[in-house]
């Protein structure tokens, strides 16, 4: 029975898988990366200092990072086909799986464009207000896509899962700011993984169960 299971799945469940392809690759990237940076301090730094033009990192990050780039954005887009195709659940639902794709794009492609030219550089540069910028707007997306599949997933059993998954990334995400907020900047780089690390984790999830459907 599993064997014909397994036989019957799509193109596109399998590259559901790509979900946790680039979790893994970007939690290799966030450990990892480091160690080619020297004086780099993960408790106080952000993790897209070790992406930075100018970090001696870059070159590392970018390739056990590689295939986090491509796996979220294609893993992403295929759960919003798939929902989208099948009409799964209700619009609320569809319409958090898009925004949660639409975020992976703008953060694929406004980091592309925008990346830190200097590790640890202030913010004064157009590059960097832009970096900052695609990054609010990251959130933004992020958390709108997290409330209305949380919203989805308390009204409609079938999608319950995933509205669970939501909140557990949802918390994480809120973790990030409280954080910083509450903390001293010394230990900024822990909670800004909060975040970063939720999203991640979350498009694994959503590519874990366009696999398994």
């Amino acid at each position: 029975m599993q064997t014909d299971h397994l036989s019957r799945k799509g193109l596109i469940n399998w590259l559901g898988l790509l979900g946790i392809v680039a979790f893994i690759s970007y939690m290799a990237a966030l450990i990892f990366s480091p160690l080619k940076f020297p004086g780099y301090n993960w408790m106080e730094q952000a993790a897209s200092d070790l992406s930075a033009e100018s970090a001696p990192s870059r070159q590392l990050w970018n390739q056990l990072a590689a295939l986090y780039d491509t796996g979220s954005v294609v893993c992403a887009t295929c759960v919003a086909i798939y929902v989208s195709e099948r009409k799964l659940s209700t619009k609320i639902f569809r319409l958090g799986i898009y925004l949660f794709a639409i975020m992976n794009w703008i953060s694929r492609v406004g980091y592309q464009m925008f990346s830190l030219s200097d590790s640890g550089k202030d913010i004064h540069g157009f590059r960097e207000i832009m970096h900052m910028s695609v990054t609010a707007l990251v959130v933004i997306l992020s958390i709108a896509s997290l409330v209305l599949l949380i919203i989805a997933g308390f009204k409609q059993k079938e999608v319950r899962g995933p509205g669970i998954w939501a909140v557990i990334a949802l918390v994480m995400m809120f973790m990030g700011p409280v954080g910083m907020g509450v903390f001293p900047a010394e230990y900024f780089g822990i909670f800004e993984r909060f975040s970063t690390v939720a999203a991640v984790g979350y498009n694994a999830v959503l590519g874990t169960y366009l696999f398994l459907d």
